[in-house]
């Protein structure tokens, strides 16, 4: 990721640029070996989720653009709702 990417890992914690950050677009940050995402949304607010399933995780590791990532998370929501 290069130098203008608004989320980094660090040993302290994540660090969270919100004014570098595109409205509606995905950031995901890697921490602990755990996937964490983040957007803000059309009112400035900042949202962040960490990825629990290990498979949806792993998958957003390998491709991880944020057109990838929603590309992702529809299909783990989709498989969440066929197991309903």
């Amino acid at each position: 990721m290069d130098g203008d990417y608004p989320i980094v890992a660090t040993n302290d914690g994540i660090v969270i640029k919100t004014e570098k950050m595109e409205v509606d677009k995905i950031y995901h940050c890697i921490h602990q070996n755990k996937v964490f995402l983040f957007f803000k949304d059309e009112q400035q607010l900042l949202n962040c989720y960490e990825v629990e399933d290990a498979e949806t995780a792993q998958a957003i590791k390998s491709s991880p653009d944020s057109e990838s990532i929603k590309s992702i998370l529809e299909k783990a929501a989709k498989k969440q709702q066929e197991k309903l």
